[in-house]
């Protein structure tokens, strides 16, 4: 299993955008085509809802290496042997996250500022998610960060940093070149008409900036 650490492109399957029928056909595109990380969103639904459906990912992410977090419920990681969680600004803090997960496991945190990504440092997350870079259908309501603080945010925090919010193949050449490292991408991936090509592609234009 890979480390947080050696992670650079995370997805989402974010049930905004994907059937729960087709959970695991997309899950199984995205590991193929070179995924690190997958996230589990089910906005809305119940708690057992989300574990069937993360025990569906399971089978696909944990032979391949891939990491998979549970959104919002790290109780649920107490049934289902998924590797973390991932909780928002307005949810849990990162002690109580692990807590409620009743064993060893990552927790991230969501961050909009650099304020924010230093107090997550703080609380003991063990990557951030920093953004959204750009307007986002995912998260209407959100604004905008922009790109300006992000070569900043890279020297000031020692943690895995994952840039999102309307990130995607056709603009992760900017996006890089203003400081990111890593990216979390969901809309571009999981709605592309061929999701293994494109996800292969991105990770691909990953490796090549990251060099």
């Amino acid at each position: 299993m890979k480390r947080i650490a050696n992670c650079f492109l995370y997805g989402i399957v974010d049930l905004g955008y994907v059937l729960d029928r087709n959970v695991g056909v997309v899950t199984s595109q995205l590991v193929a085509g070179g995924i690190d990380v997958l996230q589990i969103r089910a906005k809305g639904r119940s708690k057992p809802e989300i574990a069937d459906l993360a025990l569906a990912m399971l089978p696909i992410t944990k032979p391949a290496g891939v990491l998979l977090i549970i959104n919002d419920h790290p109780d649920l990681l107490r049934e289902v042997a998924a590797d973390g969680c991932h909780v928002g600004q307005e949810d849990l803090g990162v002690a109580e996250a692990r807590d409620l997960a009743g064993r060893p496991c990552i927790v991230g945190k969501s961050t909009h500022s650099l304020q924010q990504a230093e107090s997550a440092e703080r609380e003991g997350a063990d990557y951030i998610g920093f953004g959204p870079l750009f307007p986002t259908a995912t998260k209407p309501s959100a604004v905008a960060v922009g790109l300006d603080r992000l070569a900043e945010l890279h020297r000031t925090i020692n943690l895995p940093v994952f840039c999102i919010g309307g990130v995607k193949l056709g603009n992760l050449r900017e996006v890089v070149g203003a400081g990111a490292r890593r990216v979390c991408i969901v809309s571009d991936l999981v709605c592309a008409s061929d999701v293994q090509a494109h996800t292969a592609a991105v990770n691909a234009e990953l490796d090549m900036l990251n060099e």
